[in-house]
């Protein structure tokens, strides 16, 4: 089992940037992959962006040149840096980590760009 907590999540205005923590509550060296999940207000939960324990990522086409994820193992941590940040990014973002009987999810974090 893993707990996940999301952080960083705000008001900004378009053009700008947030970073998004998700801290574990257990190592995430041997987590196979982690990912960030969006789901705007009337729209279904959307993946952003992924990231395996090789390194190997995949993100979300409205997203790739803008976002970048990453991981701190020593910390835990899984980031995910937001630039160029538009109002279609508006959202509560999700931490997501599969597991054997069922995914892992934070609580969210709320991101709001204004144009």
């Amino acid at each position: 089992q893993v707990q996940l907590v999301e952080s960083g999540g705000g008001l900004v205005q378009a053009g700008g940037s947030l970073r998004l923590s998700c801290a574990a509550s257990r190592s995430i060296f041997n987590i196979r992959v982690m990912n960030w999940y969006r789901q705007a207000p009337g729209k279904q939960r959307e993946l952003v962006a992924a990231l395996t324990s090789g390194g190997i990522t995949n993100y979300a086409d409205s997203v790739k040149g803008r976002f970048t994820i990453s991981r701190d193992n020593a910390k835990n941590t899984v980031y995910l840096q937001m630039n160029s940040l538009k109002p279609e990014d508006t959202a509560v973002y999700y931490c997501n980590t599969p597991g054997v009987l069922g995914d892992y999810w934070g609580q969210g974090t709320q991101v709001t760009v204004s144009s």
